[in-house]
């Protein structure tokens, strides 16, 4: 395996029954990037991260951590990865403060270093006046960092994060964004989960979109934006007449009706809307930046899935 590759896996393949989770798959990842697993709801994300985590065994292929194998390994494994799940599953009997001096005995952690590291974790995440507050007394972006914290408290080399943000309010997103990119700069590989786009536009450094267990596209954000989307996307209020003089105008343009506007996507170069504006400028056009969510929602589609 590269040296650079700390994940790497291969044909790799998780079965549920006849149910296909994870359908041949390969990636990598490498030493202290931030890579992110989007995609719809089902599209196997959470399943492929179990198997990395040594939750969920493997039905076929290949999955190594640190060159290490999965199948075969799973304790050593465990100790190098630190994991912020999605729930916010803290003991709401204990303090902060001990809410990580008990996750360190997992670790077997002494305990005079466990409180060193916890006293340093709760300054990182700006949450040393609550030391001693039980869980419930704090709000949901301050138990978001508490997650982030114990999920460090063994130092990991990789930090999993599962929709670190779900339900933050700006302010508490924009802090754990500017945690996550500090503990990068530390050399810590990040994974992460997110149905926020501009999360993963802001912390990632390279994506892969799932879809019905499958990886569908993979790379670095900005390049999958322009090469599925452009680099502008012009919208208008919707009309038929309009929409004629669309398709007329940019055949090769891709147009997407969404409520009561059109959208159009082009990989053209950068200003070939400008001279519509005034054509349409009583329809309310503008013309936006391409983003991430319109290259998701292009490869994955509108459909809401439970």
């Amino acid at each position: 395996m590269n040296n650079n590759v700390l994940i790497k896996a291969e044909k790799l393949v998780k079965k549920f029954g006849e149910f296909v989770a994870v359908d041949n798959i390969d990636f990598e990842v490498n030493k202290g990037e931030c890579f992110g697993f989007l995609g719809p709801n089902g599209a196997g994300k959470t399943t492929t991260i179990s198997m990395i985590h040594c939750v969920l065994p493997l039905s076929s292929g290949t999955l190594k951590v640190a060159g290490m194998d999965v199948s075969k390994q799973p304790r050593a494994i465990k100790r190098i990865i630190g994991i912020a799940a999605q729930e916010d599953n803290l003991d709401p009997d204990f303090s902060v403060f001990y809410n990580l001096i008990v996750y360190a005995r997992y670790f077997d952690i002494p305990r005079t270093e466990a409180q060193k590291r916890a006293k340093q974790l709760l300054q990182f995440i700006q949450l040393e006046e609550k030391t001693n507050v039980l869980i419930d007394e704090l709000s949901s972006g301050m138990k978001r960092r508490v997650v982030l914290a114990r999920a460090l408290i063994n130092e990991p080399q990789i930090l999993i994060l599962d929709e670190p943000t779900t339900g933050l309010d700006p302010q508490a997103r924009h802090l754990i964004w500017d945690k996550v990119r500090s503990l990068r700069k530390q050399g810590v590989t990040i994974i992460l989960t997110t149905h926020y786009m501009e999360e993963a536009a802001q912390l990632c450094d390279r994506t892969i979109i799932m879809d019905n267990g499958k990886i569908i596209e993979q790379g670095k954000p900005e390049i999958l934006i322009k090469k599925h989307v452009g680099e502008e996307v012009l919208e208008v209020v919707y009309d038929e007449e309009i929409v004629g003089y669309l398709k007329k105008t940019f055949p090769d343009a891709k147009l997407e009706i969404v409520n009561d506007r059109v959208q159009v996507f082009s990989t053209q170069p950068r200003g070939i809307f400008v001279g519509l504006l005034d054509k349409f400028r009583n329809k309310g056009a503008i013309i936006r930046n391409a983003n991430l969510e319109d290259m998701f929602l292009k490869l994955t589609g509108r459909r809401l899935r439970e």
